[in-house]
């Protein structure tokens, strides 16, 4: 099951409700682009890539709703959507990406006098959707040969089919290890303070029957002065230039407790999540979230701090490229010097 998809019958996106899991798998069906935006804003769906196949369906969604329009009009209304998406999370730049891809769809038909612009538009949304799922088989195999028969990798927040369409970028790469029959340990950060690793990460690590421990943000740096664990796997929400990469609050944290223990720290990503127009992490939009969140237990409402307590909530921190091992990307594995490589990278999915 993919986590987001168009259905035909109902002219609407469905989506895995990610904050039910894992006690329920609740699908939600999606009936505009202003549900898309709220989804995306609340974490019902979430991660970077399937974040962007959200709002490019999102604005498919809002061309077939349109109506008959005047060029200029519906432009305008499309535009005015993908604003409206994209203030929903600022870090991922997948979702820029998709965005703009789309909306260089709707110009295109326009210009050319299409009148079958909201199937061009959904038929784009899909392709999106589709390239997704075969840049991550990709992924996966360019960096199952970064994992040996026997290791125990350790795994920040979730990469899986869960923040994908489907398959997974970093647990993507882990799950192709174990289909190649390589025995992998997994231990997976519990990810505070929405606990994406605890709730969704193991989850998913179950569905794949991969053996996993959940651990405590707090104690990666334990494991890894031990010696058990063999390299460290992380997604991104948006790469530099330089190859800084921006991902899950604590992932920089991870990498420094990574590198002064020698242990490779590898981030995984489709090229879609890099940004050439950014020389540096340092340019990286960070989203603050409710302090609620690190407050309280969000599953329940049961508060953890006492009342009147204040709080900061940086969803996402910025780990230089000098902590970073290498790349891992659908078109191969990348090396420093990042901003060489990454933009070679770039280059090639292009075409």
């Amino acid at each position: 099951m993919r986590t987001i998809e168009w259905d035909e019958a109902t002219s609407s996106v469905r989506i895995i409700d990610q904050r039910a899991l894992p006690g329920e798998l609740r699908l939600v069906h999606l009936r505009t682009a202003e549900q898309v935006a709220d989804a995306i804003r609340d974490m019902a769906i979430r991660g970077a890539p399937a974040i962007g196949a959200a709002a490019a369906f999102g604005l498919a969604m809002a061309a077939l709703q349109a109506g008959p329009q005047e060029p200029d009009a519906m432009l305008r209304e499309l535009e005015r959507n993908g604003d409206h998406l994209l203030g929903s999370r600022p870090t991922a730049v997948n979702l820029r990406w998709a965005v703009e891809r789309m909306l260089r769809v709707a110009r295109s038909s326009i210009d050319a006098g299409d009148e079958n612009l909201p199937r061009r538009m959904l038929e784009t949304a899909q392709r999106i959707a589709e390239e997704d799922v075969q840049a991550n088989r990709r992924i996966g195999q360019h960096g199952a040969v970064l994992i040996h028969d026997g290791d125990t990798v350790l795994h920040h927040c979730n990469t899986g089919s869960l923040a994908t369409v489907d398959f997974g970028t970093a647990l993507g790469v882990i799950r192709t290890a174990h289909e190649q029959g390589k025995r992998v340990h997994v231990l997976v950060d519990e990810t505070r303070p929405r606990l994406q690793g605890a709730r969704l990460t193991a989850w998913e690590l179950g569905q794949l029957g991969i053996s996993h421990e959940i651990i405590s943000d707090g104690a990666a740096g334990h494991f890894l002065r031990r010696g058990q664990v063999a390299a460290v796997f992380v997604g991104a929400d948006r790469v530099a230039t330089n190859g800084d990469v921006a991902n899950k609050i604590g992932t920089y944290m991870l990498a420094l407790a990574a590198h002064d223990n020698q242990v490779p720290f590898y981030a995984v990503l489709p090229t879609s999540t890099i940004d050439l127009s950014l020389s540096s992490g340092e340019q990286i939009p960070i989203e603050e979230r409710d302090p609620a969140e690190v407050l309280g237990l969000q599953q329940d409402g049961f508060a953890i701090a006492p009342a009147g307590s204040r709080a900061r909530n940086p969803a996402f921190d910025v780990t230089p490229n000098r902590l970073v091992s290498a790349i891992v990307t659908e078109v191969g594995i990348l090396r420093p010097p990042y901003s060489t490589s990454l933009s070679s990278a770039a280059a090639e999915a292009q075409g």
